[in-house]
């Protein structure tokens, strides 16, 4: 079914825009809500009676956009992922891992506009990662990703733990008496008390 957007829908086009949907969708989500109106000429007349309105309003998405750009460009994200000693990492940074962490500084991002040059980063390193905006506009944000190395953690314990067993043995003699020394202790006793007799 042929429809004019009568205002911007995510995921589907903006305002004005002229779309081929499935009926089903048409009339049980966009005519309902008013987010358009069946495609004939007296709706095209309309909207290009509004075209100087509409094209005024997309004037002030493309400079938001480009606001957008030079923010998410001065950008650094900076994301830590457990990796092995090679910087291969174990999982992997994919789109939703950037538009989760461009959530957390406060950008409304979509992980569909978000490109990662095959698809995820795999390795720790620096990155550009594509965010589309408006129209043509994309910005470039560059992603640094560290590798955590669980092993080097492990090792630290295992040191500390090595520590340990070295300053343990050292006081243990002195502490501890064993079930030999006991013997030892009981046959040399008599032997002292017979020489004093």
């Amino acid at each position: 079914m042929k429809v004019i957007l009568n205002e911007d829908v995510k995921h589907l086009g903006e305002e004005g825009d002229v779309k081929d949907v499935a009926t089903g969708y048409a009339r049980n989500y966009l005519l309902p809500r008013s987010l358009a109106i069946p495609y004939s000429k007296e709706a095209v007349a309309y909207f290009e009676s509004r075209r100087e309105e509409i094209e005024a309003r997309k004037a002030v998405k493309r400079e938001n956009a480009k606001g957008l750009k030079e923010r998410l460009e001065s950008l650094d994200i900076v994301i830590a992922m457990p990796a092995g000693p090679n910087g291969k990492l174990y999982g992997a940074v994919t789109a939703q891992t950037i538009a989760d962490e461009l959530q957390k500084l406060e950008f409304d991002i979509e992980r569909k506009r978000i490109e990662i040059a095959g698809s995820a980063i795999k390795v720790a390193g620096k990155f550009e990662v594509t965010v589309k905006l408006y129209e043509n506009a994309v910005a470039k944000v560059p992603v640094t990703v560290e590798a955590q190395l669980p092993k080097e953690e492990k090792q630290v314990e295992r040191k500390g733990r090595g520590k340990k067993a070295q300053a343990e043995p050292v006081a243990e003699p002195t502490t501890e008496v064993t079930p030999e020394a006991s013997e030892v202790a009981h046959t040399t006793e008599p032997e002292t008390a017979t020489t004093a007799e």
